[in-house]
């Protein structure tokens, strides 16, 4: 059994990883960079090491460092978590070369499933439905052309090596081909380094619907069903649930055996996702291999009550899947919201800046990954994703109650969010009837509300703090009146 784990990667899923290792009785090694030397999931490892620069390539995705760092630390495994170098087979081999034991799949199954073209052949060859697109790598603009020609317009260019939107573009005739072919290779490029490219038919209005596996090095896999995804915003999920309200039974019997004999013919192992696309008659396509631990992976744990990141470290251990797949229930609903440190009301961008004052948000059916607190400093250099709120309720509309009032709960001063975009979308009227597609965003407006909230926060933590210092009211503590009524009082709330 493995009895030390290196973590290459930070943040919230780096915490989450420790929890998991405290539990086993794992000794877990942390590491940062420079901007994340007071981060928690620093503080919570057993043992943590500096390997660099807050730039990215210079610590997180620096492959001779961490490998350093695995060695010194006497580690005798590596967990990814998600993003940075997770799906990388030439940090999978790295760490095989070294006898560090990778926990996730092998680099021959991460080449395969990270190159989109290859993996579209393989399942195809195995009888899973793709979308119809190109088989081959373009090396001329009349590849393309006659890819067109024979799938027709709309048609999508999408990276071969990479995924999360990177490379993406929507072409609805052949005047705008050659502009977005030459855009995606260059957005391809700088996010994989590789400019290869190739073309799908466009699904239009999709549900983005994945099926969770585990697969162990026996030949067993299973599927713990599916995620429903598709809330997403520049092709970016944020907010992803537990079971679909778009599958009934059959359909998601037919889905979750097709996802296994993906991952069967893949020869996959560890943990992993199978994604496709529902369209409006309910035909579903196979999109791509996940390779990794997914963000989304607590609502799946929430409804399956399976710990996903210990079943990847049992199988990396050598172990067989612990579970049989009649074994598998869907208890319940669960909805994640991913907390983004972005400006809604300025495009979007990273919003990154000191939290100020932080109440979040706790009781029945509530869980909280989070990598942050009061007076953190969230850096300008990572993924701007600081927290995922998940819950759990009985059925879809506990769910989506209890999701409400947890984020009315949190509060987040210092820097800006997108809380607001995510309690418009829990009332919006098509979101609650669960009739949405990939689209669900485009034509979306954010709830004004009257008053602006953040301000009302800021008030408030700054009156806490005046309370806290006796400086402006003595009272005792067990007759003070409570602070955000005098603040909703200030501002006419009540």
């Amino acid at each position: 059994m493995i009895e030390k784990i290196l973590i290459a990667n930070r943040g919230e899923i780096a915490l989450r990883i420790i929890r998991t290792c405290r539990e086993m009785g794992i000794r877990s090694v942390a590491v940062y960079s420079d901007v994340d030397r007071d981060a928690l999931h620093t503080r919570s490892a057993d043992e943590a090491y500096h390997i660099g620069e807050s730039n990215p390539q210079k610590s997180y995705l620096n492959m001779d460092k961490l490998i350093s760092v695995a060695k010194e630390a006497k580690c005798q495994a590596i967990h990814p978590g998600y993003g940075f170098l997770a799906e990388n087979h030439l940090f999978a081999e790295k760490c095989q070369v070294e006898n560090f034991i990778f926990i996730g799949p092998n680099p021959d199954e991460l080449k395969l499933v990270g190159d989109k073209i290859a993996a579209r052949n393989t399942v195809r060859d195995a009888g899973a439905p793709i979308i119809p697109g190109m088989t081959a790598k373009a090396n001329k603009p009349q590849d393309f052309d006659k890819a067109t020609e024979n799938i027709g317009f709309p048609v999508i260019v999408k990276a071969s090596m990479g995924g999360g939107g990177k490379g993406m573009r929507i072409v609805r005739n052949k005047k705008g081909l050659a502009q977005a072919i030459e855009l995606g290779r260059r957005e391809a490029l700088s996010a994989f380094g590789d400019d290869t490219v190739y073309i799908e038919k466009y699904i239009e209005e999709p549900r983005h619907v994945e099926f969770q596996v585990l697969a162990d090095n026996y030949g067993n896999a299973i599927h713990l069903f599916e995620r429903e995804c598709s809330i997403q915003r520049r092709y970016q999920k944020i907010i992803e649930e537990s079971p679909s309200c778009a599958l009934d039974e059959g359909l998601r019997r037919r889905m979750g055996e097709i996802a296994i004999k993906i991952i069967k013919v893949c020869a996959y192992t560890n943990a992993g996702t199978v994604e496709f696309l529902l369209d409006k008659n309910k035909d579903f396509y196979f999109l791509e291999v996940n390779a990794r631990i997914q963000v989304e992976h607590p609502v799946t744990e929430l409804v399956t009550n399976v710990d996903l990141v210990k079943e990847q470290i049992m199988i990396a251990s050598g172990n067989k899947l612990s579970y049989k797949q009649e074994e598998m229930h869907q208890n319940g609903h669960a909805i994640e919201a991913r907390i983004y440190a972005e400006d809604p009301d300025n495009n979007f961008i990273p919003s990154p800046g000191k939290i100020k004052y932080l109440i979040e948000p706790s009781g029945p059916g509530i869980r909280l990954d989070s990598g942050i607190y009061e007076g953190f400093e969230i850096p300008v250099f990572y993924d701007p994703l600081i927290s995922k709120l998940v819950v759990w309720g009985t059925d879809r509309n506990v769910a989506i109650s209890r999701m409400k009032r947890a984020l009315d709960e949190y509060k987040i001063v210092g820097i800006k969010t997108i809380l607001r975009l995510l309690s418009s979308i829990m009332e919006d009227k098509r979101f609650i009837k669960g009739d949405f597609s990939t689209h669900f965003l485009d034509s979306f407006e954010i709830k004004e509300t009257e008053l602006d909230e953040e301000k009302i926060a800021a008030i408030a933590a700054l009156c806490e703090k005046i309370v806290s210092k006796k400086s402006l009211i003595s009272q005792e503590p067990s007759k003070k009146e409570n602070l955000w009524k005098i603040i909703g009082r200030e501002n006419a709330l009540r």
